[in-house]
């Protein structure tokens, strides 16, 4: 799944590519994928400028000339891509955006959205969710601040969205590696120090993941050197059985709230 630093990798190359072009024709191919009926979606869409790309969390939000915006939640299997007919991955396209000979096709939104609303009903949908970790706003004090009235386990805290936002299964892993703490360790065990090692982690890592273009392996467009890049530069997500790169301890993958947990028994303690 998408997580902040995909998402803003993608907020970035978008903002490229559509920021103040014009959208000249919309196809709806799945009706589940928005929240209005197909015609009124297209008419209020269709001719509209975008007139910027936003990220909130795990959400994108597309600004339209006419305030209207579209929230786009990819979920599990979700991607884009942007670019000719000609160019168009082999896969089925739920909706599909067209700026002239150019597209931008949204594949995979079997459990994502893409759905139409105010910017005062968009800023309400996204309400619930918690600070931005890399917001110049959430400084430490107020990370340690959140941390101290949490209980449970590490790795369940860093993925509620409604405590921190756009962090999901990939980087709460590689932030916990850097810090050196165990995901299933709960945090009433994590001492102060080691808090606020978490919290310098968490920023690293995000940074590093938006600075090589996330994980996801799918590029935005023909040519797309950067999305993708943090994948090779995980360290123990989805390296089960795998050499540890720091210690060569073999990486563990243990199911903590249903989701796979990845981490080094040596490193991470």
């Amino acid at each position: 799944m998408p997580e902040l630093p995909e998402m803003e990798t993608y907020k970035i190359l978008l903002n490229q590519k559509i920021a103040g072009q014009v959208i000249s024709d919309i196809q709806i191919n799945r009706e589940k994928s928005i929240n209005l009926n197909s015609e009124l979606f297209k008419r209020t869409v269709l001719l509209q400028k975008v007139t910027n790309v936003y990220r909130r969390g795990k959400h994108l939000l597309f600004h339209l000339q006419n305030g209207q915006v579209m929230l786009l939640h990819l979920m599990l299997g979700g991607w884009m891509f942007y670019g000719l007919e000609s160019e168009k991955p082999k896969r089925t396209i739920q909706v599909q955006i067209s700026f002239g000979e150019y597209h931008l096709y949204f594949i995979g939104l079997r459990l994502g959205y893409l759905h139409l609303y105010s910017q005062q009903e968009a800023e309400e949908k996204l309400s619930n969710l918690g600070p931005e970790p890399l917001s110049s706003d959430f400084s430490l004090n107020h990370f340690l601040g959140i941390i101290s009235q949490k209980h449970g386990r590490l790795k369940t805290t860093l993925l509620d969205q409604e405590i921190i936002a756009g962090i999901g299964n990939c980087y709460s892993a590689e932030i916990c590696f850097h810090a050196g703490i165990l995901p299933t360790k709960d945090i009433d065990q994590i001492v102060e120090s080691k808090r606020s090692q978490l919290y310098h982690s968490m920023r690293t890592v995000l940074q590093d993941g938006i600075k090589h273009g996330g994980y996801m392996e799918n590029p935005l467009f023909k040519g797309d050197t950067l999305t993708g890049g943090f994948n090779e530069r995980c360290n123990v997500y989805d390296r089960e059985g795998k050499n540890c790169n720091r210690c060569g301890a073999i990486i563990i993958n243990e199911m903590v709230s249903s989701r796979k947990t990845f981490y080094c028994p040596n490193c991470q303690k």
